[in-house]
C-alpha cells in the first residue's frame, strides 16, 4: 500500500494549524516563566522588606500569630525573612532557579500552615504563588535566566570535557542544559 502525496484534507489542515499554534506558544514559554518568576519574587521580596522595616512587629507576629512548628519564634523570624529576601532575588535572576522555587515553596507552605486561620482570599494568593513556583520547579527558570548560561558551564567544569558529550547523548541532560 502506498500513500499518494496530496494536499491535506480539511482535518489535516486544521491539524497543521494546531501544530503551528503550539510551536508559536512554545516561543512564549521563556517569557511566561520570566513573568512568573518576577511576579512571585516581587511578592516575597516585598514581604521580606516589610518584615525588615518593622522588625519589632515581625518578632511579635512570630511570637503571637505565626506558629512555626519545631522552631523558636525568633529563629523562625530570621529564617523566614532571610529566605524571603535571598530566595526571591535568586528566583528573579533565575540563578539556581529551581532551588529558589523549592525554597520559596517551603516558605509558602509554612506560612499557610503556621497561621491558625487563613482567610479564603489570602489562601488563594498562596495557592496561586505555589502554583507558579511549582511550574518553575518542574520546568526550570527558562531561557531568560542566569541558569541558562551558568548551569552548562558549571556542569562542564565539575564533570570535565566529557560532560558536554554526555549531555548531548542523554535527552534529560539536553533538556537541563536548555532549561
Amino acid at each position: 500500500m502506498t500513500f499518494a502525496a496530496s494536499t491535506p484534507s480539511r482535518a489535516g489542515r486544521l491539524w497543521l494549524l494546531g501544530e503551528q499554534a503550539l510551536a508559536w506558544l512554545e516561543h512564549l514559554r521563556p517569557l511566561a516563566l520570566l513573568a512568573a518568576r518576577l511576579y512571585v519574587a516581587h511578592v516575597f521580596l516585598a514581604s521580606g522588606l516589610t518584615k525588615l522595616h518593622d522588625w519589632d512587629t515581625t518578632l511579635a507576629l512570630f511570637m503571637d500569630e505565626y506558629h512555626v512548628p519545631l522552631l523558636n519564634p525568633t529563629l523562625a523570624a530570621y529564617m523566614g525573612t532571610g529566605g524571603e529576601l535571598g530566595l526571591s532575588v535568586l528566583l528573579a535572576l533565575g540563578l539556581f532557579g529551581r532551588f529558589a522555587a523549592a525554597g520559596l515553596s517551603v516558605l509558602n507552605g509554612v506560612a499557610v500552615f503556621s497561621l491558625m486561620s487563613v482567610p479564603d482570599a489570602a489562601l488563594m494568593g498562596h495557592v496561586y504563588w505555589g502554583s507558579l513556583l511549582i511550574a518553575v520547579l518542574l520546568l526550570g527558570p527558562g531561557a531568560i535566566s542566569v541558569d541558562r548560561f551558568l548551569i552548562p558551564r558549571l556542569r562542564e567544569r565539575l564533570l570535565g570535557a566529557r560532560a558536554g558529550a554526555a549531555a548531548s547523548e542523554a535527552p534529560a541532560l539536553r533538556r537541563m542544559s536548555r532549561l
